[in-house]
């Protein structure tokens, strides 16, 4: 049996997110939501919902010494309150380091898309680094 993940990089303004394919082994950009506009726990439910899934792949920040700072604290309380909204949740923590720079580098090499542009896409490809990643220690 096969099984689909979806990915969070959650960020205190925008939250990236990737899903796996229906065989969890290639992960796809899905979208961002925007905290300020959007309840992002809810949009995270639906989404469970409709991707028929409830193991969600979660990056930590850490510095690149390994250490944990503040925004892997929020990232922690984020993962609390899917876990008092969603039953069942399985959440599957991993380091995330540099997942953001190198979705970054991947979107300076591929488009010409301005700084607001960019925006818009990084945190979904950088979600997708970390599901792909997660995937491919699994193999």
């Amino acid at each position: 049996m096969f099984k689909k993940y979806l990915a969070l990089d959650v960020g205190d303004v925008r939250i990236g997110v990737a899903r796996s394919d229906a065989m969890g082994m290639f992960a796809h950009p899905l979208e961002v939501i925007d905290r300020t506009k959007t309840k992002a726990v809810k949009r995270v439910q639906e989404l469970c919902r409709q991707e028929n899934t409830k193991s969600i792949v979660v990056g930590i920040p850490k510095s690149l010494d390994g250490q944990e700072k503040r925004q892997a604290e929020k990232v922690r309380e984020f993962i609390e309150k899917l876990n008092s909204s969603i039953e069942g949740l399985e959440i599957i923590e991993i380091d995330e380091r540099l997942s953001t720079i190198s979705a970054e580098r991947m979107l300076n090499e591929t488009t010409n898309k301005d700084a607001r542009g960019k925006r818009k896409v990084v945190d979904k490809i950088a979600a997708a680094i970390i599901l792909q990643t997660y995937l491919d220690m699994k193999k």
